[in-house]
């Protein structure tokens, strides 16, 4: 942003400079010309008259010469013409047989008259005037005067100068301006835009400066700071009600499968087989409050991201579920084409793969096949766990990512919670869709790099903490 705001108010200014320079620039200019040309016309015009006197008698040229010499302007240079034009006097350093005009402009002017014809040529202003009386009907003659334009130059070249100067320290002082102003600005905002990224990664205890910038960006800044306390008093709330209700049933409920275990002992059978099935589902209920656990633990992952090898990781639990997968008539496969890398909170990886595998080994029938591959992007890797189960209806799998919604009747539908929780928050997405041929397919596409985020410092929960793999 500070870019943006530095680099309109050069493009502002450059534009008022440019308005405002070049016209005066140009209107100076031809006002140092206009008054160069009027100069040099009243030059000719006085040499004119002294050339009048004896302009008509071919006797007194030598005197016609030196008068005119010593009425022209250093520098200058003269040449007279009679009526016939001929060239009957000169001053200066051109050759008697060089025309300083074109010698049809000067019979014009002899034959009209009228005002001082000017004609710029190469480092000078040659301007024509009549010589005074009418002979017969015509002119006595006529006069060019040739003036170098060196010192018009000259203060043409220092004219723009000074303008470009005056030109060029604007814009420094506006480009200064312009980099405090930018800062200014742009700095407070940065520095929300942080503490953002760091909110957004987990870090709820982070706050924005607040006194500085414009008193808007101090609002803001006033305002999300306002919004993170509230954040962070729900979230901390949330996960310790969640965590703390989890940890206190554990042991009611191993308490009572206790119970129902010695009066399963001493029951008849009919009895002995009512109680079982309560215990089965104690062991159901058993396995949900593991699984909220595991879902508050996992809302507080915010660990450093590390390179993670992906393909070793899949072929390290695809090994350890393997006897799994043959107990229960299910063949488990994996297929990486080479090394495979992404960025994961450490240990986040192998709890993720756990919990699929999990879930497609509870629901792939006997003579199924589950499948774990995994490939190189753009972004970084994909990993796809594709079965032929009996897959999810598109409802299921719009709602597979929330709590407690399973497709399973045995599940507690945390699995795929769980596994939401810790892809996206290390910057990858889930997503679900239908196996070719009937089953259900989960793709996740983690990050190759170091997520864009701010990571919290301290007392992290890797997945390595989490529990075993729960039912979904």
């Amino acid at each position: 942003m500070a870019r943006r705001v530095m680099l309109t108010m050069l493009a502002l200014v450059s534009a008022l400079l440019i308005a405002a320079v070049a016209p005066l620039g140009l209107v100076t200019s031809g006002r140092e010309q206009d008054s160069f040309r009027m100069g040099t016309a009243m030059s000719a015009q006085a040499l004119a008259v002294v050339a009048e006197k004896r302009i008509s008698d071919p006797s007194a040229s030598p005197a016609l010469v030196a008068s005119l010499r010593h009425a022209c302007p250093p520098g200058y240079e003269l040449w007279v013409f009679d009526t016939a034009n001929q060239l009957v006097a000169r001053v200066g350093g051109a050759s008697q047989e060089e025309m300083p005009v074109p010698r049809d402009t000067v019979t014009a002017v002899l034959r009209r008259g009228g005002p001082p014809v000017f004609r710029w040529a190469d480092g000078e202003l040659r301007v024509i005037v009549n010589v005074g009386s009418i002979v017969g009907g015509q002119r006595a003659g006529a006069l060019v005067l040739a003036r170098p334009t060196g010192e018009l130059d000259n203060r043409l070249r220092m004219l723009w100068a000074w303008l470009i100067t005056v030109a060029a320290i604007g814009l420094l002082a506006a480009a200064a301006v312009a980099v405090m102003l930018a800062r200014w600005v742009g700095r407070p905002l940065s520095a929300l835009d942080v503490a953002a990224q760091q909110l957004g990664g987990g870090a709820l205890g982070t706050r924005s400066a607040t006194g500085h910038g414009p008193p808007e960006v101090r609002r803001l800044a006033r305002t999300f700071n306002t919004m993170a306390g509230r954040l962070e008093t729900l979230v901390h709330g949330h996960r310790a009600m969640m965590a703390d209700v989890s940890h206190q049933l554990r042991t009611p409920l191993a308490a009572l499968r206790l119970r129902l275990d010695l009066l399963t002992q001493d029951a008849d059978q009919a009895t002995a087989s009512e109680l079982a099935a309560a215990q089965g589902e104690i062991a159901r209920l058993s396995r949900l409050v593991d699984g909220l656990l595991a879902v508050a633990r996992a809302e507080n992952v915010v660990a450093k991201p590390v390179e993670v090898a992906v393909d070793a990781v899949i072929g390290d639990r695809a090994a350890a579920w393997r006897p799994v997968a043959e107990e229960r008539g299910v063949e488990l496969t994996t297929a990486c084409p080479g090394p495979v890398r992404a960025s994961l909170g450490d240990g986040h990886l192998e709890q993720i793969v756990d919990n699929l595998l999990a879930n497609a080994l509870d629901v792939v029938p006997s003579g199924g096949e589950v499948k774990v591959s995994a490939a190189v992007t753009d972004q970084g890797a994909r990993v796809t766990v594709a079965d032929d189960g009996p897959g999810m209806s598109k409802q299921q799998q719009e709602a597979a990512f929330r709590r407690f919604a399973s497709a399973s009747p045995t599940g507690a539908g945390l699995g795929l919670a769980i596994v939401y929780r810790l892809v996206t928050s290390n910057g990858g997405t889930a997503a679900l869709s239908d196996t070719p041929g009937g089953g259900l397919t989960v793709t996740l596409d983690l990050p190759g790099g170091l997520p864009d985020r701010a990571r919290w410092p301290g007392g992290a929960v890797t997945g390595r903490d989490l529990p075993p793999p729960s039912d979904s």
